[in-house]
């Protein structure tokens, strides 16, 4: 008796739709995002260990308002940063990083109640698979990852005679997370460059513009080219923490004092929200209305608020407003008993 393959192909595709559910979490998601964008009103939730992040919340705020998806949306900026004397990058162990992260998360979404979370982190967007959070969790999450590595994608494509370096934090590095995608795509490893820069995410929060921060921007640029043999190369300039885009100016600055001129400087801050502005989603109302929390449990100084609502103040006066009024908790989450050096 011959059957059909007709019969057999719901089944195939079924099992073919688990099999990418389980490798791809954010498959398995797709159904959440759906019913995120049918919603009127949302609570958008973004993270980072620090406030680099606040520069993706400036720029989901003030398009949100111009797209006019939902009647109403909260924003929640919760800092994931545990303590002013170091982050995640000064931790000792991959599994104190996981842990105090999980808390973290789990302490966002108890007390916020988010519709979505957003990893504006890329240290933190790569150590959230290994939580048990991302385990457990019904809200849909992204990080940003994949849209550095996307932007990178298409720069490469756009100059098949580019090399690119990777400006990130140890952490990134040491995970290799953006240069092994980038592999998987075809592209050749001497064409990729990693540069590791400790400390620069706290000076630049401290002051994006300040001497101390030029200093040492000039100088991971100048180790990054001590790698490149070829200095006639055309040079694209990745910067992978999103902290880095604060101070584009002198990342410019340093390149030209050594005499290069990058093809181009790449900033995923400015894209990782685009998948927030569906056309098919646009002008559902006549206007949004937004509010915007900032909460942390470090205490953010008077210089810090000063000097990044500087950068704010010509685009999102709304995320200013809410630097400055920002909720400190001291409480926000548990970390100490996660540190292996305090036992």
């Amino acid at each position: 008796m011959k059957i059909s393959f007709r019969v057999f192909l719901p089944f195939f595709l079924l099992i073919l739709m688990c099999a990418s559910c389980a490798e791809n979490p954010t498959f398995a998601r797709e159904d959440s995002f759906l019913n995120f964008f049918r919603r009127n009103e949302v609570t958008i939730a973004i993270t980072d260990s620090g406030l680099g992040g606040l520069s993706i919340l400036a720029d989901a705020v003030e398009r949100t308002k111009n797209w006019k998806s939902f009647q109403k949306v909260n924003f929640i900026y919760f800092n994931a940063l545990f303590s002013n004397q170091g982050g995640y990058n000064t931790l000792e162990t991959h599994q104190e990083k996981v842990s105090i992260f999980d808390s973290a998360l789990n302490s966002l979404e108890d007390r916020c109640n988010p519709d979505l979370i957003l990893l504006a982190c890329n240290t933190l967007s790569i150590i959230y698979d290994d939580t048990s959070f991302s385990k457990q969790t019904k809200t849909p999450v992204k990080g940003i990852i994949d849209t550095g590595v996307n932007v990178a994608y298409d720069a490469l494509k756009a100059h098949p005679e580019s090399k690119i370096i990777l400006f990130a934090t140890q952490t990134t590095v040491a995970q290799n997370s953006h240069k092994n995608q980038l592999l998987k795509k075809g592209f050749l490893p001497e064409r990729i460059v990693y540069q590791a820069c400790p400390e620069l995410a706290r000076y630049i929060e401290a002051d994006y513009k300040g001497d101390e921060t030029d200093m040492l921007i000039f100088a991971y640029v100048d180790e990054a080219l001590q790698k490149i043999s070829d200095r006639s190369a055309k040079l694209l300039v990745s910067l992978n923490c999103t902290h880095y885009g604060y101070s584009i100016d002198l990342w410019k600055n340093a390149f030209r004092g050594l005499g290069v001129e990058p093809v181009a400087f790449l900033n995923s801050n400015s894209k990782m929200n685009d998948f927030l502005f569906r056309s098919q989603y646009q002008n559902r109302f006549q206007n949004t209305d937004t509010s915007v929390r900032i909460v942390s449990m470090v205490e953010i100084s008077k210089k810090k608020i000063q000097s990044l609502g500087t950068f704010f103040q010509p685009f999102s006066s709304q995320t200013v407003e809410a630097l400055q009024e920002y909720e400190w908790e001291e409480d926000l989450f548990e970390w100490k008993s996660f540190i292996k050096s305090q036992k």
